[in-house]
């Protein structure tokens, strides 16, 4: 089933646990907070990123706590990049022999993908726990939010994989606006204008912002150490699901053999962790995911999936906003997106 056993308290016990998270609520208590898209506050770490107060401080104990091995990989993205997809890819790839993907036992069958592949700041290092990881059998799979400079320092220091994904910052905006307005409902408040929505992207104001900083972050590290943080485009992903899944499991080391390939499990992983097939499991239509931000209705990660719905919902003068900040902050990188 799903990767990971209950967590329990370090033998230094729930007390010192208690402390480590509140110096770090103190601390984070202390730096610059804005009003933020889902209607939690967020605050500004000193590293220039925004998040809500709970994953913030899950990501610093994480950096204190977290000791990453060299067979650890670690998914990395903005919320609504193709988190939940990615993640489903490299589950499903690489528990593939022990999960083959057509059994009618498959773990999507009955939970999410999130819980498969756990937030380190999220769901993992929250309500003072520190997680008893140490005992999961490699290879070790994490995910998490942060940019590349605020990773637990463990993790680029171990020589462990990093998986990143982009997406077109437009579609970002839309997705975070709608799931916003979600939480934004669910708490009483009104929703958000995509207007509004835009101001607040823009100025960096969102889960794991700026935009920009966090995807050039992630990329000078792939160009850096191409065979440590392996670095997709979203878009390049749904035009050809199938040829990213192999480099995907290459990147792992977990490549298809050629017994597999005559097989077709590339293509039945692609099939498996689709967009149409995923929303129509129990799991994702019934099912939660317990975060740190509450339980979030698992059908919530699924919107649309498409590339360019932006153009359904942005307004001109937004659009060409987005476009003259995204052309002047990545020229001369060698990225488009």
């Amino acid at each position: 089933m799903a990767q990971y056993m209950p967590s329990r308290e370090h033998e230094d016990g729930a007390e010192a646990n208690q402390e480590v998270y509140q110096r770090f609520t103190n601390l984070v208590s202390s730096w610059p907070v804005s009003p933020g898209l889902s209607g939690f506050q967020i605050y500004r770490h000193e590293s220039g990123w925004y998040t809500s107060l709970a994953p913030m401080v899950g990501a610093m104990v994480a950096d204190a706590c977290f000791t990453a091995r060299p067979s650890d990989i670690v998914v990395a993205t903005l919320p609504k990049s193709g988190t939940t997809w990615i993640k489903a890819l490299l589950y499903s790839t690489m528990h593939r022999k022990e999960h083959p993907v057509d059994s009618g036992d498959h773990p999507f069958n009955s939970v999410s993908p999130h819980e498969c592949v756990k937030f380190l700041e999220y769901q993992l290092y929250t309500a003072s726990r520190i997680p008893d990881i140490g005992r999961l059998p490699d290879p070790r799979l994490f995910a998490t939010h942060v940019p590349f400079v605020s990773l637990p320092r463990s993790v680029p220091g171990s020589g462990c994989k990093i998986v990143y994904v982009c997406r077109d910052p437009k579609d970002i905006l839309v997705s975070q606006w709608k799931l916003s307005n979600k939480f934004r409902i669910r708490d009483g408040l009104e929703p958000l204008s995509v207007e509004a929505a835009a101001d607040f992207f823009c100025d960096g104001l969102s889960p794991g912002g700026p935009y920009w900083d966090h995807v050039l972050g992630y990329w000078r590290a792939h160009m850096a150490h191409p065979e440590r943080v392996l670095f997709f485009r979203y878009e390049d992903m749904i035009r050809d699901p199938a040829a990213h899944v192999s480099k995907l499991a290459e990147f792992v080391g977990r490549p298809f053999d050629a017994g597999e390939e005559d097989a077709g499990t590339v293509d039945a992983i692609v099939r498996l962790c689709s967009f149409e097939n995923m929303t129509g499991l129990g799991a994702t239509k019934e099912g939660k995911t317990e975060l740190v931000v509450g339980a979030v209705e698992n059908n919530w990660f699924f919107r649309r999936g498409m590339v360019g719905d932006w153009e359904n919902h942005l307004p001109p003068e937004t659009t060409r906003k987005i476009d003259a900040i995204t052309h002047a902050r990545f020229r001369d990188s060698g990225l488009h997106v």
